[in-house]
């Protein structure tokens, strides 16, 4: 074994993506000495081949969807094609920028960073290429990669993952996206604008089957609008690749055919090989079960991220990281509201949410205690302007506070940040209706909607 010296820390991460690089940031500000186990690059899925690449690509494709519809705002433009060269580069370039960015915060912070696939061999102890760190914790934050299904190889070329799918040189004539979640209509949105035919093949009764119905409609309206296909109560057979694409079967025996297929059934937990096991990690399905202060069942080790059971998102692997920095620096922080991470689908259009979704309102707190009011965006100047539609759904509890902040529309992404704030201060619409909303801002629909819900609408029908 390697020289010991240097090598025991206050806090050992294993994992360097959104909730092991958060976790690092935090615990060194406090004072720790952090060691930081990365094996690819710092930053994770997320930055790499995630949240941020995919968000590029969809901003891409509303540029070329502004161009072709330029004429709608008196504009005379024509979209000429898209260079997929030319997109990979600038979603490259902004990876780039970040990540260099992310390294030299971390070097700042005098984080240790240790490249290399490491393994848990001790409750205390991470071994690292025949090195042992140890740390008085120990924080799991190994990450995700995308699943398939059994029986559906990935061959990288006609069936490929969304880690894949975000290097493509080519945009598809045809695709299929097997999974109407976020990561299925992200894609099929992307490619939609970028001219390709997509048909979405889900096997629930609807697109983004865990937010709230009324958004599932109006996205799946939208869509049909925009001339993408979906199948949803459509479970999937079989594929069958060909030299020129690929042949998808479903449970009722139809057929469909494209060039390639997007497999978008959800994100695995990276688990297996670790050590988790080894060392009595209690796990369910892969996922490591914690406590709500994310302390696993093996003292002093805690798990943040996508390996623990829930929303699979960067920026709850992010507040997941500073809790655990603070819980192990002894600041005792408040437990994390899983209900009140806020959740984005950067699809066109946009969905976003915090909080109960109507139907789960109602199965906790009762049909007669709960009420929603829905405030259409055609009531809104900015959305006019835009020329997007949809909707700002509240749901409260009679007499309560808003349990749930439900959107669909262009940019409600960037509105979620209020919404947050109203269900985690359990705010009343009583209590957010005199706040002033800037005139003419999308901002206006959140308050527009708690003005009605308290019983005073102004631009909307009460």
């Amino acid at each position: 074994m390697a020289d010991n010296v240097g090598t025991s820390f206050d806090i050992v991460i294993l994992g360097g993506g959104s909730g092991g690089y958060a976790c690092a940031l935090r615990a060194a500000e406090l004072g720790l000495s952090v060691a930081l186990v990365e094996k690819d690059k710092l930053g994770g899925t997320c930055l790499h081949r995630g949240c941020i690449p995919t968000k590029a690509l969809l901003h891409a494709g509303e540029v070329a969807d502004s161009a072709r519809e330029s004429d709608q705002f008196g504009i005379k433009a024509s979209l000429e094609g898209v260079d997929m060269s030319g997109v990979n580069t600038y979603k490259d370039g902004v990876v780039s920028r970040l990540y260099k960015g992310l390294q030299g915060l971390v070097k700042s912070r005098g984080i240790t960073v240790i490249e290399g696939t490491g393994t848990l061999v001790g409750s205390d102890t991470v071994e690292v290429d025949g090195t042992r760190y140890t740390g008085r914790s120990v924080v799991l934050a190994s990450g995700s990669y995308s699943r398939t299904l059994p029986g559906l190889a990935i061959d990288g070329t006609r069936v490929v993952t969304s880690e894949q799918a975000l290097s493509l040189t080519d945009v598809p004539g045809k695709a299929i996206v097997l999974g109407g979640g976020v990561i299925g209509v992200e894609f099929a949105s992307a490619w939609r604008s970028f001219g390709a035919e997509v048909t979405i093949i889900e096997a629930l009764p609807r697109l983004v089957p865990t937010e709230d119905e009324a958004a599932s409609k109006a996205l799946e309206r939208a869509f049909r609008k925009r001339g993408i296909t979906f199948k949803t109560g459509t479970p999937f057979k079989s594929v069958a690749t060909t030299d020129s694409g690929v042949t998808v079967t479903v449970e009722s025996g139809e057929v469909y055919e494209a060039d390639l297929l997007l497999v978008a059934v959800g994100r695995g937990p990276t688990t297996g090989g670790l050590g988790y096991d080894e060392q009595g990690i209690s796990m369910e399905r892969g996922f490591v079960l914690t406590d709500e202060r994310l302390r696993t069942n093996v003292d002093g080790v805690y798990a943040v991220g996508d390996i623990v059971p829930g929303l699979q998102l960067a920026h709850r692997g992010f507040q997941q990281g500073i809790f655990v920095a603070e819980e192990v620096a002894g600041l005792a922080p408040a437990a994390i509201d899983e209900q009140g991470i806020p959740r984005v689908t950067y699809c066109d259009p946009e969905v976003a949410s915090v909080g109960l979704t109507e139907a789960q309102a109602v199965e906790q707190h009762g049909a007669d205690a709960v009420e929603s009011l829905t405030y259409d965006l055609g009531g809104n100047g900015k959305s006019q302007i835009l020329k997007t539609q949809g909707f700002v759904k509240l749901v409260r509890r009679k007499d309560g506070p808003v349990v749930g902040v439900h959107m669909v529309g262009a940019r409600v992404g960037e509105l979620v940040g209020e919404a947050q704030l109203i269900y985690n201060w359990e705010a009343f619409p009583e209590d957010v209706a005199p706040l002033v909303h800037m005139h003419p801002t999308q901002s206006e629909a959140l308050g527009e909607a708690h003005l009605a819900l308290a019983g005073k609408p102004l631009h909307a029908h009460g």
